[in-house]
């Protein structure tokens, strides 16, 4: 298998590919508590939203999408406007294959340059991949939300993990406004 990808932003063409993708997630595991896969119409919606303020990235090999990673608002109030919360999310049969890294690089790349300050990544246990996935870009341990979801008829500890996007910034002024 060619492990050799390109990553790129998303367009509205990818959301079979992306929703096909989150499908596998949504019906075989709890790494997302989403019970219903969401359609191909409710993707392109997705993609779109986090394109607006955030990113949304996918990775492509020979042609095909194969991963995705994105960020979206960390919570709606004004106070969190420079926080965000990436995920990220492979084909099964292309995990490991450095597409998580290529991802994040170009997710947090783009995420500093609009002036993101801080980002935040909740990944339901146990799931040790994304766990190194996110201490290899610096995320530190920030909590851990014990059986907090009820998925596949078991309860599921949620570990959080942030990243300051901008180490040594002034932190005695505000940001300026996000782009």
């Amino acid at each position: 298998m060619n492990h050799e990808g390109t990553t790129r932003t998303a367009q509205p063409s990818d959301a079979a590919a992306c929703a096909a993708i989150y499908a596998h997630y949504v019906e075989n595991t709890a790494i997302t508590f989403e019970t219903e896969a969401p359609t191909e119409t409710e993707m392109a919606r997705r993609i779109a939203q986090a394109q607006d303020r955030h990113a949304w990235l996918v990775w492509e090999i020979d042609g095909s999408v194969v991963g995705y990673a994105y960020a979206g608002p960390f919570k709606a109030r004004a106070a969190y406007r420079w926080s965000c919360e990436v995920s990220v999310y492979l084909r099964p049969d292309h995990r490991g294959a450095g597409g998580g890294r290529a991802l994040y690089d170009g997710l947090l790349r783009d995420l500093r340059a609009r002036g993101y300050r801080r980002a935040v990544a909740a990944i339901t246990q146990p799931n040790p991949a994304s766990m190194r996935l996110h201490e290899r870009y610096g995320f530190e341990g920030a909590g851990l939300h014990r059986r907090i979801g009820w998925k596949h008829r078991a309860w599921h500890d949620v570990a959080w993990a942030e990243l300051d996007l901008m180490p040594g910034a002034d932190l005695r002024t505000p940001p300026a406004e996000l782009s």
